[in-house]
Protein backbone atom coordinates (compact mmCIF):
# COMPACT_ATOMS: atom_id res chain seq x y z
CA UNK A 1 0.00 0.00 0.00
CA UNK A 2 2.92 2.23 0.16
CA UNK A 3 2.28 4.15 -3.44
CA UNK A 4 -1.19 4.03 -2.85
CA UNK A 5 -1.40 6.28 0.10
CA UNK A 6 -0.25 8.76 -2.32
CA UNK A 7 -3.17 7.86 -4.94
CA UNK A 8 -2.59 7.55 -8.63
CA UNK A 9 0.42 8.51 -10.63
CA UNK A 10 -1.87 8.91 -13.64
CA UNK A 11 -5.52 8.96 -14.11
CA UNK A 12 -7.92 9.36 -16.86
CA UNK A 13 -11.53 9.40 -17.15
CA UNK A 14 -13.06 9.77 -20.05
CA UNK A 15 -17.07 10.55 -20.52
CA UNK A 16 -18.40 9.15 -23.53
CA UNK A 17 -21.77 10.67 -23.13
CA UNK A 18 -20.15 14.33 -22.06
CA UNK A 19 -17.64 13.76 -25.07
CA UNK A 20 -14.94 15.13 -22.16
CA UNK A 21 -12.21 13.77 -20.27
CA UNK A 22 -9.90 14.24 -17.34
CA UNK A 23 -6.13 13.83 -16.60
CA UNK A 24 -4.68 14.22 -13.47
CA UNK A 25 -1.07 13.65 -12.77
CA UNK A 26 1.26 13.46 -9.29
CA UNK A 27 3.83 15.92 -9.68
CA UNK A 28 6.64 13.08 -9.15
CA UNK A 29 4.93 12.37 -12.56
CA UNK A 30 4.74 15.99 -14.02
CA UNK A 31 6.74 18.85 -11.82
CA UNK A 32 4.39 20.88 -14.46
CA UNK A 33 1.83 21.68 -17.21
CA UNK A 34 4.71 23.06 -19.79
CA UNK A 35 6.34 19.30 -19.08
CA UNK A 36 3.14 17.21 -20.22
CA UNK A 37 2.20 17.09 -24.03
CA UNK A 38 -1.10 15.48 -25.09
CA UNK A 39 -1.93 14.24 -28.66
CA UNK A 40 -4.54 11.56 -30.03
CA UNK A 41 -3.52 8.88 -32.36
CA UNK A 42 -5.58 6.22 -34.24
CA UNK A 43 -8.27 5.64 -31.22
CA UNK A 44 -4.85 6.27 -28.78
CA UNK A 45 -3.98 8.75 -26.08
CA UNK A 46 -0.49 9.76 -26.01
CA UNK A 47 0.70 11.53 -23.07
CA UNK A 48 4.26 12.33 -23.07
CA UNK A 49 5.74 13.18 -19.74
CA UNK A 50 9.35 13.55 -18.07
CA UNK A 51 8.56 9.68 -17.02
CA UNK A 52 8.23 8.69 -20.39
CA UNK A 53 5.33 7.87 -22.79
CA UNK A 54 1.93 6.67 -22.07
CA UNK A 55 -0.11 4.61 -24.86
CA UNK A 56 -3.88 4.51 -24.15
CA UNK A 57 -5.64 2.62 -26.46
CA UNK A 58 -9.34 3.62 -26.67
CA UNK A 59 -12.82 2.42 -27.96
CA UNK A 60 -13.23 2.52 -32.04
CA UNK A 61 -15.02 5.86 -32.62
CA UNK A 62 -13.62 7.64 -29.59
CA UNK A 63 -10.98 10.15 -30.47
CA UNK A 64 -9.24 13.07 -28.83
CA UNK A 65 -10.01 16.46 -30.36
CA UNK A 66 -6.65 17.47 -31.23
CA UNK A 67 -5.47 20.37 -29.13
CA UNK A 68 -8.33 20.81 -27.00
CA UNK A 69 -6.36 19.41 -24.01
CA UNK A 70 -5.89 22.43 -21.69
CA UNK A 71 -4.73 23.01 -17.73
CA UNK A 72 -7.36 22.80 -14.97
CA UNK A 73 -7.38 23.57 -11.68
CA UNK A 74 -5.55 20.94 -9.09
CA UNK A 75 -4.56 20.66 -5.95
CA UNK A 76 -1.16 21.10 -4.34
CA UNK A 77 0.53 17.66 -5.43
CA UNK A 78 -1.99 17.09 -8.57
CA UNK A 79 -1.95 18.79 -11.89
CA UNK A 80 -5.41 18.75 -13.75
CA UNK A 81 -6.08 18.84 -17.46
CA UNK A 82 -9.22 18.60 -19.53
CA UNK A 83 -9.97 17.73 -22.96
CA UNK A 84 -12.81 16.82 -25.33
CA UNK A 85 -13.53 13.73 -27.22
CA UNK A 86 -14.51 12.66 -30.43
CA UNK A 87 -17.08 9.91 -29.92
CA UNK A 88 -19.31 8.90 -33.18
CA UNK A 89 -22.98 8.17 -32.13
CA UNK A 90 -23.00 4.78 -32.58
CA UNK A 91 -20.70 3.88 -29.69
CA UNK A 92 -21.80 1.70 -26.97
CA UNK A 93 -22.77 3.97 -23.85
CA UNK A 94 -21.22 0.98 -21.84
CA UNK A 95 -19.93 -1.99 -23.46
CA UNK A 96 -21.19 -4.18 -21.19
CA UNK A 97 -22.40 -7.39 -21.62
CA UNK A 98 -25.46 -7.51 -19.04
CA UNK A 99 -25.82 -9.55 -16.28
CA UNK A 100 -27.96 -13.17 -16.49
CA UNK A 101 -31.11 -11.36 -16.20
CA UNK A 102 -30.40 -10.00 -19.42
CA UNK A 103 -29.54 -13.17 -20.92
CA UNK A 104 -32.18 -15.66 -19.69
CA UNK A 105 -34.53 -17.00 -22.89
CA UNK A 106 -37.57 -19.51 -22.21
CA UNK A 107 -37.06 -22.79 -24.25
CA UNK A 108 -33.18 -22.52 -24.06
CA UNK A 109 -31.32 -25.11 -22.01
CA UNK A 110 -29.17 -23.78 -18.91
CA UNK A 111 -26.80 -25.35 -16.95
CA UNK A 112 -26.22 -23.51 -12.96
CA UNK A 113 -22.93 -23.47 -11.95
CA UNK A 114 -21.17 -22.79 -8.37
CA UNK A 115 -19.07 -19.71 -8.99
CA UNK A 116 -16.88 -20.79 -6.69
CA UNK A 117 -15.43 -24.04 -7.81
CA UNK A 118 -17.76 -24.59 -11.14
CA UNK A 119 -19.59 -27.64 -10.16
CA UNK A 120 -22.77 -27.90 -11.70
CA UNK A 121 -25.91 -27.77 -9.37
CA UNK A 122 -28.39 -27.38 -11.71
CA UNK A 123 -28.46 -29.40 -15.26
CA UNK A 124 -30.27 -28.81 -17.88
CA UNK A 125 -32.48 -26.52 -17.15
CA UNK A 126 -35.14 -25.60 -19.55
CA UNK A 127 -37.97 -22.59 -19.03
CA UNK A 128 -41.50 -22.01 -20.24
CA UNK A 129 -41.47 -19.04 -18.38
CA UNK A 130 -38.92 -16.24 -17.81
CA UNK A 131 -40.14 -13.68 -15.73
CA UNK A 132 -39.54 -10.82 -13.42
CA UNK A 133 -40.17 -9.86 -9.84
CA UNK A 134 -41.57 -7.11 -8.77
CA UNK A 135 -39.33 -5.19 -7.50
CA UNK A 136 -38.07 -4.38 -4.07
CA UNK A 137 -40.08 -1.98 -3.15
CA UNK A 138 -43.23 -2.84 -4.12
CA UNK A 139 -44.79 -4.43 -0.77
CA UNK A 140 -44.42 -1.00 0.29
CA UNK A 141 -46.00 0.82 -2.09
CA UNK A 142 -49.06 -1.73 -1.83
CA UNK A 143 -50.91 0.85 0.18
CA UNK A 144 -50.57 3.14 -2.64
CA UNK A 145 -52.26 0.78 -5.23
CA UNK A 146 -55.14 -0.53 -2.88
CA UNK A 147 -57.98 1.78 -0.69
CA UNK A 148 -58.63 -2.19 1.51
CA UNK A 149 -56.50 -3.88 3.12
CA UNK A 150 -53.42 -5.60 1.79
CA UNK A 151 -54.39 -8.16 -0.53
CA UNK A 152 -50.69 -9.66 -0.78
CA UNK A 153 -49.97 -10.11 2.38
CA UNK A 154 -48.49 -13.07 3.73
CA UNK A 155 -48.41 -14.54 -0.08
CA UNK A 156 -45.45 -15.91 -1.79
CA UNK A 157 -44.89 -15.32 -5.30
CA UNK A 158 -43.20 -18.36 -6.23
CA UNK A 159 -42.10 -20.14 -9.65
CA UNK A 160 -43.86 -23.19 -11.27
CA UNK A 161 -41.70 -26.92 -11.86
CA UNK A 162 -40.58 -24.88 -15.46
CA UNK A 163 -40.67 -21.17 -14.31
CA UNK A 164 -37.74 -18.82 -13.69
CA UNK A 165 -38.58 -15.69 -11.51
CA UNK A 166 -35.78 -12.84 -11.91
CA UNK A 167 -35.48 -10.83 -8.58
CA UNK A 168 -32.78 -7.96 -8.15
CA UNK A 169 -30.25 -10.06 -7.46
CA UNK A 170 -31.72 -13.66 -7.11
CA UNK A 171 -33.61 -15.82 -9.59
CA UNK A 172 -35.85 -18.17 -7.85
CA UNK A 173 -36.60 -21.87 -9.69
CA UNK A 174 -37.87 -25.17 -8.88
CA UNK A 175 -35.80 -27.39 -6.74
CA UNK A 176 -35.50 -30.88 -8.50
CA UNK A 177 -34.23 -34.71 -7.69
CA UNK A 178 -31.28 -33.67 -9.09
CA UNK A 179 -30.31 -31.27 -6.43
CA UNK A 180 -30.21 -33.67 -3.75
CA UNK A 181 -26.70 -34.97 -5.55
CA UNK A 182 -24.86 -31.27 -5.33
CA UNK A 183 -26.78 -29.24 -3.00
CA UNK A 184 -26.81 -29.09 0.96
CA UNK A 185 -29.72 -27.54 3.11
CA UNK A 186 -29.40 -26.07 6.53
CA UNK A 187 -31.12 -23.52 9.20
CA UNK A 188 -29.12 -20.48 9.46
CA UNK A 189 -27.90 -19.23 13.39
CA UNK A 190 -30.55 -17.56 15.27
CA UNK A 191 -30.31 -13.93 14.09
CA UNK A 192 -30.30 -10.83 16.26
CA UNK A 193 -33.56 -8.95 16.17
CA UNK A 194 -33.54 -5.52 14.37
CA UNK A 195 -35.04 -2.48 16.37
CA UNK A 196 -37.06 -0.31 14.40
CA UNK A 197 -36.88 3.63 14.46
CA UNK A 198 -40.02 5.52 14.54
CA UNK A 199 -40.43 8.43 12.21
CA UNK A 200 -38.92 11.03 13.67
CA UNK A 201 -35.54 8.73 14.29
CA UNK A 202 -35.81 7.67 18.14
CA UNK A 203 -35.84 4.22 18.55
CA UNK A 204 -38.58 2.06 19.51
CA UNK A 205 -38.87 -0.57 22.19
CA UNK A 206 -40.59 -2.96 19.42
CA UNK A 207 -38.16 -4.73 17.20
CA UNK A 208 -38.68 -6.36 14.10
CA UNK A 209 -38.71 -9.80 13.70
CA UNK A 210 -36.19 -11.83 12.29
CA UNK A 211 -36.20 -14.86 10.88
CA UNK A 212 -33.70 -18.09 10.49
CA UNK A 213 -33.50 -19.05 7.00
CA UNK A 214 -32.46 -21.98 5.24
CA UNK A 215 -29.53 -21.60 3.48
CA UNK A 216 -28.21 -23.53 0.23
CA UNK A 217 -25.08 -24.54 -0.30
CA UNK A 218 -22.86 -26.26 -2.92
CA UNK A 219 -21.73 -30.19 -1.86
CA UNK A 220 -18.62 -29.84 -3.73
CA UNK A 221 -17.07 -26.43 -2.21
CA UNK A 222 -19.90 -25.36 0.88
CA UNK A 223 -20.14 -22.51 -0.40
CA UNK A 224 -23.37 -20.58 0.07
CA UNK A 225 -25.56 -20.13 -3.06
CA UNK A 226 -28.84 -19.12 -1.46
CA UNK A 227 -31.82 -20.20 0.61
CA UNK A 228 -34.78 -22.58 0.00
CA UNK A 229 -37.49 -19.83 0.39
CA UNK A 230 -40.30 -22.23 0.42
CA UNK A 231 -40.40 -25.98 -0.01
CA UNK A 232 -39.47 -27.21 -3.88
CA UNK A 233 -38.40 -23.16 -4.32
CA UNK A 234 -34.60 -22.32 -4.90
CA UNK A 235 -33.32 -18.61 -4.45
CA UNK A 236 -30.29 -18.11 -6.03
CA UNK A 237 -27.98 -15.13 -5.55
CA UNK A 238 -26.55 -13.99 -9.16
CA UNK A 239 -23.25 -13.27 -7.23
CA UNK A 240 -22.74 -17.04 -6.33
CA UNK A 241 -24.11 -18.75 -8.71
CA UNK A 242 -23.54 -18.21 -12.94
CA UNK A 243 -25.58 -19.55 -15.55
CA UNK A 244 -24.58 -20.94 -19.12
CA UNK A 245 -26.07 -22.51 -22.11
CA UNK A 246 -26.08 -26.48 -22.30
CA UNK A 247 -23.40 -26.60 -25.02
CA UNK A 248 -22.12 -30.48 -25.04
CA UNK A 249 -20.05 -31.41 -22.17
CA UNK A 250 -17.98 -27.57 -22.25
CA UNK A 251 -15.90 -26.71 -19.25
CA UNK A 252 -16.32 -24.48 -16.89
CA UNK A 253 -14.14 -21.52 -16.64
CA UNK A 254 -12.71 -21.58 -13.06
CA UNK A 255 -10.04 -18.95 -13.89
CA UNK A 256 -12.58 -15.94 -13.56
CA UNK A 257 -10.97 -13.86 -10.35
CA UNK A 258 -13.90 -14.24 -7.57
CA UNK A 259 -14.12 -10.32 -6.85
CA UNK A 260 -13.69 -9.41 -10.63
CA UNK A 261 -17.20 -11.38 -11.28
CA UNK A 262 -18.22 -9.92 -7.97
CA UNK A 263 -17.80 -6.09 -9.46
CA UNK A 264 -18.83 -6.66 -13.21
CA UNK A 265 -22.17 -8.71 -11.91
CA UNK A 266 -23.19 -5.67 -9.55
CA UNK A 267 -22.20 -3.18 -12.21
CA UNK A 268 -24.24 -4.73 -15.00
CA UNK A 269 -27.01 -5.28 -12.54
CA UNK A 270 -26.82 -1.05 -11.62
CA UNK A 271 -26.86 -0.29 -15.09
CA UNK A 272 -29.55 -2.56 -16.08
CA UNK A 273 -31.83 -1.05 -13.06
CA UNK A 274 -30.99 2.72 -13.37
CA UNK A 275 -32.00 2.18 -17.57
CA UNK A 276 -35.30 0.23 -17.15
CA UNK A 277 -36.57 2.02 -14.01
CA UNK A 278 -34.20 4.67 -13.55
CA UNK A 279 -33.12 3.87 -9.99
CA UNK A 280 -29.82 5.25 -8.86
CA UNK A 281 -29.65 5.19 -5.33
CA UNK A 282 -29.17 1.89 -3.50
CA UNK A 283 -28.69 0.00 -0.19
CA UNK A 284 -26.84 -2.91 -0.41
CA UNK A 285 -28.29 -4.90 2.90
CA UNK A 286 -27.44 -8.73 4.14
CA UNK A 287 -30.99 -10.79 3.73
CA UNK A 288 -31.87 -9.84 7.23
CA UNK A 289 -32.45 -6.48 5.89
CA UNK A 290 -29.73 -4.91 7.98
CA UNK A 291 -28.15 -1.60 5.49
CA UNK A 292 -24.29 -2.90 4.90
CA UNK A 293 -23.46 -0.26 2.14
CA UNK A 294 -25.16 2.80 0.41
CA UNK A 295 -24.49 3.29 -3.23
CA UNK A 296 -25.23 6.09 -5.47
CA UNK A 297 -25.13 5.17 -9.33
CA UNK A 298 -23.22 8.72 -10.92
CA UNK A 299 -22.79 7.30 -14.13
CA UNK A 300 -22.16 4.56 -16.25
CA UNK A 301 -20.07 6.05 -19.54
CA UNK A 302 -16.26 6.44 -18.25
CA UNK A 303 -13.99 4.87 -19.80
CA UNK A 304 -11.23 4.77 -16.95
CA UNK A 305 -6.97 4.45 -16.48
CA UNK A 306 -5.18 4.61 -13.88
CA UNK A 307 -1.44 3.63 -12.79
CA UNK A 308 1.12 4.21 -10.73
CA UNK A 309 3.82 7.08 -11.11
CA UNK A 310 6.40 4.38 -13.17
CA UNK A 311 5.10 4.67 -16.34
CA UNK A 312 5.46 2.14 -19.52
CA UNK A 313 4.40 2.15 -23.04
CA UNK A 314 1.02 0.65 -22.48
CA UNK A 315 -1.30 0.15 -19.64
CA UNK A 316 -4.28 -1.61 -19.17
CA UNK A 317 -7.26 0.95 -18.63
CA UNK A 318 -9.14 -1.73 -16.08
CA UNK A 319 -6.19 -1.93 -13.78
CA UNK A 320 -7.97 1.06 -12.11
CA UNK A 321 -11.20 -1.36 -10.05
CA UNK A 322 -9.15 -4.69 -9.30
CA UNK A 323 -8.51 -5.80 -5.98
CA UNK A 324 -6.08 -8.29 -7.00
CA UNK A 325 -3.78 -4.83 -8.72
CA UNK A 326 -3.59 -2.85 -5.37
CA UNK A 327 -1.13 -0.94 -7.03
CA UNK A 328 -2.41 -0.56 -10.41
CA UNK A 329 -0.37 -2.87 -12.13
CA UNK A 330 0.90 -2.20 -15.79
CA UNK A 331 0.60 -4.45 -18.74
CA UNK A 332 2.90 -4.60 -21.29
CA UNK A 333 0.22 -6.01 -24.45
CA UNK A 334 -2.09 -2.73 -25.64
CA UNK A 335 -5.11 -3.22 -24.41
CA UNK A 336 -8.25 -0.59 -24.21
CA UNK A 337 -9.20 1.59 -21.61
CA UNK A 338 -11.69 0.39 -19.20
CA UNK A 339 -15.95 0.70 -19.13
CA UNK A 340 -16.60 1.69 -16.15
CA UNK A 341 -19.73 2.94 -13.82
CA UNK A 342 -18.89 5.31 -11.22
CA UNK A 343 -20.48 5.17 -7.78
CA UNK A 344 -20.59 7.15 -4.89
CA UNK A 345 -20.72 4.65 -1.50
CA UNK A 346 -20.78 4.70 2.53
CA UNK A 347 -20.18 1.71 4.61
CA UNK A 348 -23.22 1.54 7.11
CA UNK A 349 -20.87 -0.50 9.60
CA UNK A 350 -18.96 1.74 12.04
CA UNK A 351 -16.01 -0.93 11.45
CA UNK A 352 -15.98 -0.76 8.00
CA UNK A 353 -14.31 2.24 7.69
CA UNK A 354 -12.94 4.90 10.08
CA UNK A 355 -15.35 4.49 13.24
CA UNK A 356 -17.72 6.11 11.30
CA UNK A 357 -20.99 4.89 10.64
CA UNK A 358 -22.80 8.41 9.24
CA UNK A 359 -25.97 7.47 11.00
CA UNK A 360 -27.99 10.23 9.73
CA UNK A 361 -27.33 9.39 5.94
CA UNK A 362 -28.17 6.05 6.68
CA UNK A 363 -31.20 6.67 8.63
CA UNK A 364 -32.49 9.51 5.83
CA UNK A 365 -31.74 6.67 2.83
CA UNK A 366 -33.51 3.73 4.46
CA UNK A 367 -36.76 6.23 5.10
CA UNK A 368 -36.23 7.36 1.48
CA UNK A 369 -39.11 5.38 -1.04
CA UNK A 370 -36.47 6.42 -3.74
CA UNK A 371 -33.87 4.36 -2.47
CA UNK A 372 -33.73 1.08 -4.04
CA UNK A 373 -32.95 -2.22 -1.42
CA UNK A 374 -30.67 -4.84 -3.30
CA UNK A 375 -30.25 -7.85 -0.91
CA UNK A 376 -26.81 -10.17 -1.03
CA UNK A 377 -25.16 -12.88 1.52
CA UNK A 378 -23.62 -11.08 4.29
CA UNK A 379 -20.06 -12.43 2.72
CA UNK A 380 -21.01 -10.89 -0.28
CA UNK A 381 -21.07 -7.84 1.03
CA UNK A 382 -17.93 -7.94 2.60
CA UNK A 383 -16.15 -9.00 -0.78
CA UNK A 384 -18.05 -5.40 -2.41
CA UNK A 385 -17.00 -3.76 -0.18
CA UNK A 386 -13.28 -4.51 -0.41
CA UNK A 387 -13.89 -4.39 -4.04
CA UNK A 388 -14.86 -0.67 -3.64
CA UNK A 389 -12.51 0.84 -1.35
CA UNK A 390 -9.27 -1.20 -3.28
CA UNK A 391 -11.05 0.90 -5.95
CA UNK A 392 -10.53 4.12 -4.23
CA UNK A 393 -7.05 3.54 -3.42
CA UNK A 394 -6.54 3.65 -6.87
CA UNK A 395 -7.70 6.98 -7.08
CA UNK A 396 -6.05 10.51 -7.29
CA UNK A 397 -6.21 11.82 -3.36
CA UNK A 398 -8.76 14.19 -4.55
CA UNK A 399 -11.30 12.16 -5.90
CA UNK A 400 -11.26 9.73 -3.35
CA UNK A 401 -14.39 11.28 -1.54
CA UNK A 402 -17.43 13.84 -2.19
CA UNK A 403 -18.91 14.99 1.05
CA UNK A 404 -19.47 11.65 3.34
CA UNK A 405 -19.09 9.19 0.47
CA UNK A 406 -16.27 7.77 -1.02
CA UNK A 407 -15.66 7.31 -4.89
CA UNK A 408 -15.01 4.24 -6.63
CA UNK A 409 -15.23 2.98 -10.19
CA UNK A 410 -16.97 -0.54 -10.76
CA UNK A 411 -15.15 -2.36 -14.18
CA UNK A 412 -18.48 -3.41 -16.52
Amino acid sequence: MGENTKGAGVFIELRKRLQSGLLVLRRDVAKSYAEVSVTGGDSSLHIRTPRGLLIVELPAGVSLVEGSCREAPGTGDEIHFRMRLNVDQHTDDTGALGSVMERLLVQESYCFHCQSCGTRVLEERVFKRVLPLPNGNWSSLVDDWCCHPDPFANLKLLPRAEDCLLGDTHILVHRDRGCEETLTQELSPSPRPITNKMADGQNQDTQKPNRRRTLVSCKSCTAGLGEAVAPGTLKLYITEVTVRPSVGDSQFDTSLDRLLFLEQTIAARLVELSSSQSMYRFSIQTPDGKAFILLWLLNSDSLIVSLSATMSSTVRGDAVTSPSHRQCSERQSPTKAGSAVKVLYLPCSPSASTGSTHQDVVDTWEKDIGVHPLDLPQTTCQELLAVLTASTSCLPLSLHSMNSFQVAYMRL
